[in-house]
């Protein structure tokens, strides 16, 4: 039975195979007759046909290119412009603090050289008076001032160093208490010579020296009065017997009194000089001593040559 069914199957396949094959010599055939039948264009024909492909081509990229542009934000153009004024704006502000700037530095860099040059100068005039004001206190002693930081001198401080007359170099803390005064004394000529004012107030600075320095510090003072008035509080009769004026305090019933005494006036009644015009007729010998000894004028022209 399974045959029989295969056998009208293979039959009719075949039967269409074959009739395919009886009609494709028909249709080459109609091919190559619709082909003779093709017009035979000319070189203006084919030019024409480009420039259809051309102009067709040209609107699509036209139409592609307005599809583009229709999500393009327009605004971005005067953001930009907004932006870029505010740019040139905040340049220019730049530009000018940059150059105010560069003004204060320049004016700072000057201040600090003229404080450095300033203070250098002050310092060591300073440093050459204090070695002639302590070697004249002390009698022969030597004095010094150094920086602790040559390259910065405002970052660490100055450094004070003494040698007492046969003694060795000592800084301040390891002197006994009459040496420091001498020192501190010596120092404070030392400025007010470099930048004097016309009065000075110093309070007991004989306290702790002996009999001999106050005298000499007391002397100096008496020299320095022709420039300057000095306002001296002291309990020592070798300093306040030079003064031009005495003015006493004392206490009587729980309260304070004053009495101003002119030494001359009382000196002039007794008969007796007083201890300024013995200092002052001192200091008027030194003077004279000095220029006595000094070489004349033609000795002094013959030693400057």
């Amino acid at each position: 039975g399974a045959a029989s069914d295969a056998g009208p199957a293979s039959s009719s396949s075949s039967s269409s195979s074959a009739a395919a094959r009886k009609r494709t010599p028909k249709r080459r055939g109609a091919s190559l007759a619709a082909m003779r039948e093709l017009p035979v264009l000319s070189a203006e024909d084919c030019e024409a046909a480009e420039e259809k492909a051309l102009e067709r081509a040209v609107a699509v990229a036209e139409e592609a290119a307005r599809r583009q542009q229709s999500g393009v934000n327009v605004r971005a153009i005067a953001e930009y412009s907004a932006k870029n004024r505010e740019y040139v704006a905040r340049a220019a502000e730049l530009d000018q603090v940059s150059s105010k700037r560069d003004a204060a530095r320049k004016e700072w860099d000057a201040l600090r050289k003229q404080r450095l040059e300033v203070f250098m100068a002050g310092f060591r005039a300073i440093t050459l008076k204090l070695k002639e004001m302590y070697r004249m206190i002390t009698l022969g002693g030597d004095a010094e001032l150094e920086l602790v930081d040559s390259l910065d001198p405002f970052s660490e401080g100055i450094l004070f160093t003494v040698r007492p007359p046969k003694k060795s170099w000592k800084r301040m803390a390891n002197l006994s208490g009459g040496e420091k005064t001498l020192s501190s004394l010596a120092l404070v000529f030392a400025l007010h010579h470099f930048k004097p004012t016309p009065l000075y107030v110093m309070d007991e600075i004989d306290a702790a020296l002996d009999f001999k320095n106050v005298s000499v510090v007391a002397h100096y003072l008496k020299q320095r009065t022709d420039m300057a008035q000095f306002i001296i509080i002291s309990l020592r009769n070798n300093m306040f017997e030079l003064a031009d004026r005495l003015v006493g305090i004392y206490k009587t019933h729980d309260v304070t009194k004053s009495v101003t005494i002119d030494p001359k006036r009382f000196a002039a009644a007794a008969g007796v000089p007083t201890g300024a015009e013995e200092a002052e007729a001192r200091i008027a010998a030194g003077k004279a001593s000095a220029s006595a000894a000094s070489p004349g004028p033609a000795l002094a022209d013959r030693t400057n040559v």
